[in-house]
């Protein structure tokens, strides 16, 4: 597999997301929109002091951006199959001597960047606007970041996307319309949105060992589907079949 080519699909990708402002928008907007909400929410709480709750509280809002990084590539990653068989562009790239692998992983690489930037951002920007208010309101030490935060972030958000992409890619291979591809493929935030209200409950303590055993199960899953969407990813089905 050559080094350069799913580079060079991922920017053609990238370049096709970009003309889609509805996708830009609801990828851009929506971690900022969480972020500034949850500010809200944090300086009315703080407006009577810093509650004793502060940290489950606060470790439950990072991990929203958690589940945001599982919603927020199927949108792309559906569309990005369905949607150009749709309006007939994907065939022309099924027709080039490229691996199915390389199509794949130049999808996925599309896919995956802007949910987990946008992710990213919301998160640093809630962190460090939570690290004011709370050092305002007599905190007396910077909150985040913390390990929490890190390993909910840097590991296990990006782990989330990529379980949400190879399921986009197994749904748009079987489905011929981009809501259907996108409703299958949301339904993989079901689980990441119950540990967050186990953790809400204080069911479920996000500490750093929990987070890690959580992000080793989406490993696991995110191998077998692997595998499994480059099984069922066959583009002389795609290209003979759909209609």
């Amino acid at each position: 597999m050559t080094s350069w080519m799913p580079w060079k699909i991922a920017r053609k990708e990238l370049k096709v997301i970009g003309r889609k402002r509805s996708i830009i928008f609801y990828t851009v907007g929506l971690p900022l929109l969480v972020a500034v909400s949850f500010l809200l929410v944090l300086k009315g709480q703080l407006a009577n002091g810093i509650p004793d709750t502060i940290s489950l509280g606060a470790e439950s809002i990072i991990y929203i951006f958690v589940v945001l990084a599982t919603v927020l590539p199927s949108t792309i990653a559906a569309y990005s199959i369905v949607g150009e068989k749709v309006e007939k562009t994907l065939e022309p790239l099924l027709a080039t001597p490229t691996t199915d692998g390389e199509i794949l992983l130049g999808k996925g690489i599309a896919a995956f960047m802007p949910p987990v930037l946008s992710a990213w951002a919301g998160a640093s920007i809630f962190m460090g606007l939570a690290d004011y208010l709370l050092l305002n309101a007599g905190l007396g030490y910077y909150y985040f970041p913390n390990w929490n935060a890190g390993v909910m972030l840097l590991l296990l958000a990006p782990l989330a996307a990529i379980l949400s992409i190879e399921v986009a890619v197994i749904a748009s291979s079987r489905v011929t319309d981009v809501r259907g591809a996108n409703q299958i493929a949301g339904l993989m935030f079901i689980p990441f949105v119950v540990v967050f209200f186990a953790g809400a409950e204080g069911i479920f303590a996000f500490s750093v060992d929990n987070l890690l055993i959580f992000s080793g199960i989406v490993v696991i899953a995110d191998v077998i589907l692997f595998f499994l969407s480059k099984a069922t990813f066959k583009r002389e089905e795609i290209l003979t079949k759909w209609k």
